[in-house]
C-alpha cells in the first residue's frame, strides 16, 4: 500500500523521546505514529481511562491469546 506524507508540529522534547523508544524497539517514529493512528476507533471513547493508556503497549506480533498465556502462567 502507497504512503502518504504527513507533517505534524511536535514539541522537540517529545520527538527525542519517540525516537529513543523507537530505536529501543526496533522501529521507527513513523511506524510508531501509523500504530497508534491506526489503532484508534469511536469505541476508544467509551474504553476506560487504563485501558486507553494501555492500548498499544502490546507489539502487534503478540495476539491477545498469547498474552492471556503469558497472564496465566505468570498470575496462575
Amino acid at each position: 500500500m502507497p504512503k502518504t506524507k504527513l507533517t505534524l508540529s511536535v514539541d522537540p522534547e517529545v520527538v527525542a523521546r519517540a525516537k529513543r523508544f523507537s530505536e529501543r524497539n526496533e522501529t521507527t517514529v513513523s511506524q510508531l505514529v501509523e500504530q497508534f493512528l491506526a489503532s484508534l476507533e469511536d469505541s476508544v471513547e467509551a474504553a476506560t481511562p487504563i485501558a486507553r493508556r494501555l492500548r498499544g503497549v502490546l507489539p502487534s506480533a503478540v495476539s491477545r491469546d498469547e498474552y492471556r498465556e503469558y497472564l496465566d502462567e505468570k498470575y496462575g
